[in-house]
């Protein structure tokens, strides 16, 4: 359950955290006012504001009163971490970008792309390699989170850990047992975050 929470999350967090950045830096709108990017903007702000467990909790037990979604545990702890992770992984995509020379976008525009293809074709492959390290921790970060799910009642390694020391009457090794799974589960997605890396290394290089 934890793996399945954490790649779901995972997955859909990236995949928000990237569509934030471009909403945010989008130029849609008229003269100063760019509702696209306000609204990504003031999202970021909230986000970062709000506790995880806090947001969890809320999507969980508040969707139900306030729009009348009835969201399983799973559900919405996925909901939560996703919009919680995405903002950190959009900032991970802004400054990565942001680290490729401008004179790339500038050389790819002078050939007659796109701004939107330059970007795709010639920034994005460039800044995946600076963003790969912080996104590696951010990543990292997800499965740790995905903890207070237990809160809302997803049968993770924690709840389970709990439910375990309440049978056995042992408060104490189940959760170390627990903390051995997390180990693993963040030193494997570690290492391979660093086997990218340096196969990116490797590609400049050559």
């Amino acid at each position: 359950m934890t793996l399945k929470l954490s790649l779901v999350s995972i997955l859909f967090a990236t995949l928000l955290g990237v569509l934030l950045y471009f909403l945010k830096t989008s130029r849609l709108g008229y003269k100063k006012i760019r509702p696209l990017s306000l609204l990504a903007s003031a999202f970021i702000e909230v986000m970062r504001c709000v506790p995880m467990l806090l947001l969890m909790i809320i999507v969980y037990s508040g969707s139900k009163i306030a729009l009348g979604f009835n969201f399983t545990s799973f559900q919405a702890a996925v909901i939560a971490i996703v919009m919680n992770a995405s903002v950190y992984i959009c900032e991970v995509v802004r400054a990565g970008i942001e680290a490729v020379d401008r004179g790339q976008m500038e050389a790819a525009r002078s050939l007659g792309m796109s701004r939107r293809k330059a970007m795709w074709l010639v920034v994005m492959p460039q800044a995946v390699k600076n963003i790969l390290p912080a996104i590696g921790n951010e990543f990292v970060g997800v499965i740790k989170n995905s903890s207070m799910a237990s809160v809302i009642g997803v049968a993770e390694l924690l709840f389970t850990s709990k439910n375990i020391s309440g049978a056995t009457f042992l408060p104490l090794e189940p959760l170390l047992v627990a903390a051995a799974f997390y180990f693993v589960l963040t030193f494997t997605l570690g290492r391979l975050m660093l086997w990218v890396e340096r196969r990116y290394k490797v590609s400049d290089n050559r």
